[in-house]
């Protein structure tokens, strides 16, 4: 059989103090394709990793204004252009009025933004990855914590970075198969 194309490197942690010193040291070492894998969320483990603040803030708020703004849109084209009605000597366009509906529209959007801007951040729905090939990977969801280290990483090197992970703390390495 034709031997299968290599994901990367896997590392094995015991405790979250372990994990941290081995982000920090990877992320120092220059690597850039990688991720650390939690039963739950570690503190402050983004900044040892080095990544960068998130745009999926900006990304709500540019959708939050974008349906205020379409719902006021909406509102004054069909109240004072498309079918105007005088009542009771009350203007065309009364922004009073539109308020609750802008509110409302500004609230859908903005959590429309955040959910799917989640899902294309996270590049989600992903059905498969070459991590749960690995036995050992199963238990992330328990009581482990590992760091991924893919081979398509410009510095990744098969023996080298197995050591660097051994090095750096990790009571199990593999390497992953696609």
């Amino acid at each position: 059989m034709a031997s299968e194309k290599l994901y990367g490197a896997l590392a094995e942690f015991d405790t979250t103090a372990s994990l941290f010193s081995a982000c920090e040291q990877i992320r120092d070492a220059g690597f850039k394709k990688w991720d650390s894998h939690t039963p739950f969320p570690v503190h402050n483990l983004d900044k040892a990793m080095g990544l960068p603040a998130s745009i999926l803030p900006w990304l709500v708020f540019v959708m939050g204004l974008t349906g205020a703004g379409a719902g006021l849109l909406l509102q004054w084209w069909t109240s004072a252009v498309n079918y105007p009605l005088v009542i009771s000597g009350k203007p065309l366009f009364s922004w009073q009025a539109f308020v609750p509906i802008c509110f409302e529209l500004m609230v859908l959007f903005c959590a429309l933004g955040a959910v799917f801007g989640m899902f294309h951040l996270n590049r989600l729905p992903q059905l498969y990855h070459s991590l749960f090939r690995s036995e050992r990977f199963a238990r992330v969801t328990d009581d482990k914590f590992f760091i991924s280290i893919e081979a398509v990483d410009p510095k990744f090197d098969k023996l080298d970075t197995v050591e660097l992970l051994k090095k750096v703390g990790a009571t199990h390495v593999e390497l992953v198969e696609e």
